[in-house]
């Protein structure tokens, strides 16, 4: 289930009532809003503040795209959905393909409205989830031994113990010490996990699923 006790969601909208009428909708099922009047004010402010932003596609100054354009060079993670009058729809497709989690169309069906907020939050909380475990891993990654991550690249390119042994020239049982103090380190379980996590971490490229023709 979504905590949404601590979620504030951006508004930017040129329009004035509409502005009030969605902070009224979002405060009645406990979720917290800042208005904004237009682009240029919404990213002014630090987009830590925020768990997602309801973006209105035409407004004067920067365009709702325009804004997401701004969002995305700086590398903001916020779930964008873009509030869309009549005729807009090519545009919001254009936002949806350059990352925008939603768009809805004006009037609003105020369920779906929520609806749509409360999904953008589910992906905004499991995003800054995973970025904190990966965060976590690198840590854990850059506090081993260079050896011993020497050792756990090698592992995850395929070789052995005695190839990587001979590679690194060292003993096969200094190589197993090595690897099984880095897993441990690491909280891989089991040999596959330690390859994920190495994956993960970037230390080898990810091979890609052969075709048809090859598995033949």
């Amino acid at each position: 289930m979504t905590d949404t006790s601590n979620a504030c969601i951006a508004v930017v909208d040129d329009d004035e009532a509409l502005r009030e009428s969605l902070a009224w909708l979002l405060d009645s099922v406990g979720l917290a809003s800042r208005a904004f009047n237009d682009g240029e004010a919404f990213l002014a402010e630090a987009p830590g503040g925020f768990d997602a932003v309801l973006l209105d596609v035409r407004m004067p100054g920067l365009s709702g795209l325009q804004v997401q354009q701004r969002m995305n060079e700086r590398g903001d993670e916020l779930p964008v959905i873009f509030m869309t009058g009549h005729g807009d729809v090519p545009m919001a497709v254009a936002a949806l393909k350059a990352g925008a989690q939603d768009f809805i169309e004006k009037p609003f069906n105020h369920q779906q409205l929520i609806d749509t907020v409360q999904q953008a939050l589910l992906i905004h909380q499991q995003r800054r989830r995973e970025r904190e475990r990966h965060d976590a891993l690198q840590a854990r990654y850059a506090a081993l031994r260079p050896k011993e991550q020497r050792i756990l690249v090698h592992v995850a390119e395929g070789m052995t113990s005695r190839e990587i042994a001979e590679h690194l020239d060292i003993s096969a049982k200094t190589v197993e010490i090595y690897r099984l103090r880095a897993m441990k380190a690491l909280g891989a379980t089991s040999l596959a996990e330690l390859v994920r996590l190495c994956v993960a971490l970037e230390l080898v490229e990810v091979l890609p699923e052969p075709s048809p023709a090859d598995r033949n």
